[in-house]
């Protein structure tokens, strides 16, 4: 399944992508049971704590909605809709560094004996389609593309084994950097005794595209290899692999968990290929497209808009 948060009727709401377009899960509940949808169709924190029975509820309304015919109030088109992020109120927003070897390279950083990892806040959340603003105190404004991990089912001490049964699905996403904010002057010659500023630089407003749809585990099946490509005005920038992962998936639920309980929504982005603007090309601009597009997963755009 490919499951979005999306706005309409001036509130949020959760839709699954069909052969008909994007059908509004709560409309097609109060149509075919003619009552209000459960809360959890609304949030989709909620919708992924609620486990089998949102599935089965989702499997059931899909077909069941197909017999009252196509278009508004039960299908739209992604042109007719706005996204927000899949998890519009994710709790955790957990990011890995120097996951990718070239990348690594590039950034002038040896990959670490055990994941490192950083955390972004709500306030970066964005949906696909809508604006990165670039900062008026930035100019060194830098994408990531990512594979992010979407937690399906609360556990802590996860095992690397057992990972996968906590996974709910994956989704592309950015994540934009801030380098003259996380990066000291001189860098990396220079480095001050406290590291790299990792909140200014990785956690200003807009600073996590994410999108469009939330794909299910079961739909993406293996995600060795899957391709990823990010374009800036339809240059090719980055053009990795998730084979290049140096830690996997599960090795990074198995290390994040340990004494950290992971919960329904939490977002865990694995790393990103060679190919940042910090490696020697330009940084985003006002006015910039951002495509950034995973093999089974989405194709993710948003636009650069300097702050006024």
């Amino acid at each position: 399944m490919k499951l979005l948060s999306f706005e309409k009727y001036g509130d949020r709401r959760v839709g699954l992508l069909t052969d008909k377009g994007i059908l509004d899960l709560p409309s097609a509940y109060k149509l075919v049971y003619g009552e209000d949808a459960p809360r959890w169709l609304y949030s989709m924190r909620s919708f992924l704590t609620a486990g089998e029975e949102s599935t089965r509820l989702v499997e059931k309304l899909s077909k069941k909605a197909a017999q009252y015919g196509e278009g508004p109030p039960l299908y739209y088109k992604e042109s007719e809709i706005t996204f927000k992020p899949p998890v519009p109120d994710a709790r955790k927003i957990l990011c890995v560094a120097a996951n990718y070897v070239m990348h690594g390279q590039e950034m002038k950083i040896t990959v670490p004996e055990k994941p490192y990892f950083f955390g972004k806040f709500g306030n970066t959340l964005i949906g696909h389609g809508e604006n990165i603003v670039i900062p008026r105190t930035s100019t060194m404004v830098d994408y990531e593309i990512e594979l992010a991990v979407v937690i399906g089912k609360k556990g802590k001490y996860i095992p690397a084994k057992q990972a996968e049964e906590y996974i709910a699905g994956y989704m592309v996403f950015n994540d934009v950097s801030f380098r003259d904010k996380q990066l000291p002057p001189g860098w990396p010659e220079k480095l001050n005794p406290f590291g790299q500023n990792w909140i200014l630089g990785k956690s200003l407003d807009t600073a996590a595209p994410c999108g469009p749809y939330l794909v299910t585990r079961d739909e993406v099946g293996n995600p060795y290899p899957l391709r990823l490509v990010l374009k800036v005005n339809g240059e090719v920038r980055q053009n990795g692999s998730t084979d290049e992962m140096f830690f996997k998936i599960g090795e990074l639920i198995e290390y994040i968990s340990d004494g950290l309980t992971l919960e329904p929504g939490d977002i865990i982005a694995t790393g990103t290929p060679a190919g940042v603007a910090a490696a020697g090309k330009q940084y985003l601009k006002d006015g910039d497209l951002i495509e950034a597009e995973i093999e089974k997963v989405g194709l993710l755009k948003n636009r650069c808009v300097k702050e006024t």
